[in-house]
């Protein structure tokens, strides 16, 4: 009986925890790409891919708003029930581009996580955002992410394309990020590895740090802005999501990511 009653309140307090979370979700979706202009706006099952950005961030139950540049996007997420804000400032990055959004139109009020979340992935369900949210919540960390537990698999270890994390097995701290393949085993044989999952949780001073530090030279070398974060003493913490992501890169991509939605 005392381990059951123990249990529920262990529970009740991890439950109260996340009612109490309060947290923005801002999506940087832009109309302009190189390799798939009107990215946002390619049709997924029969609805724009934004659309399907909205309905996952209204799932969390967390306030969001999609932060575009564009009459287009604003009018789809009108359409799907979702809230957009406008920036029209030339950044380089999303998180610079939702700190721009938070100054603009959230700065008196006091979210304790803003969330940045990719608006090319679909596959991004509440449930993931929710865990990334939840597990920041329970850290010191300034900055939450997620990754995804992978072995061998060498040709994706090798894949620029495919962003790592070396992670601290102990403290659950992102000690880098590289296009490589990191962690190198001399043996020739790819074991544990962690795939980066793009999605980031910000403590509000954290994401407006951010934003004011110039691009590192690690950032520029590999063209991760996580790294500037690194380099300039913010820390990064990870959870584990076993999740099946397929960003929107190309018009090819849509018909990959409808296969998986059917599944």
């Amino acid at each position: 009986m005392a381990s059951k009653s123990m249990n529920r309140y262990y529970f009740s307090e991890f439950r109260d925890l996340l009612n109490m979370t309060n947290a923005l979700i801002l999506v940087p979706s832009r109309y302009g790409s190189t390799r798939f202009p009107g990215k946002p706006l390619a049709m997924i099952n029969g609805k724009p891919m934004i659309a399907h950005i909205v309905q996952n961030c209204q799932e969390t139950g967390f306030e969001f708003a999609i932060v575009t540049d564009d009459e287009r996007i604003e009018e789809a997420v009108k359409i799907a029930g979702g809230k957009s804000v406008r920036v029209d400032e030339d950044v380089s990055t999303g998180s610079e581009r939702i700190a721009l959004a938070l100054d603009k139109y959230y700065k008196d009020q006091n979210f304790d996580y803003i969330v940045n979340m990719q608006g090319d992935e679909p596959l991004m369900r509440a449930q993931y955002i929710k865990k990334v949210v939840e597990s920041h919540a329970q850290s010191d960390f300034d900055i939450f992410t997620a990754v995804k537990p992978r072995s061998g698999e060498e040709s994706s270890y090798l894949n620029p394309n495919i962003v790592k994390a070396v992670l601290s097995q102990e403290t659950k701290a992102c000690l880098y990020f590289s296009r490589a393949g990191v962690p190198y085993y001399q043996t020739g044989e790819v074991k544990d590895w962690s795939q980066h999952i793009g999605i980031y949780s910000y403590r509000p001073e954290a994401l407006l740090k951010f934003s004011k530090l110039k691009p590192s030279q690690l950032e520029i070398c590999e063209r991760l802005e996580q790294l500037r974060a690194l380099e300039n003493g913010l820390t990064i913490g990870a959870t584990k999501l076993e999740v099946e992501l397929l960003g929107v890169d190309t018009p090819e991509d849509i018909k990959k990511v409808e296969g998986v939605m059917g599944e």
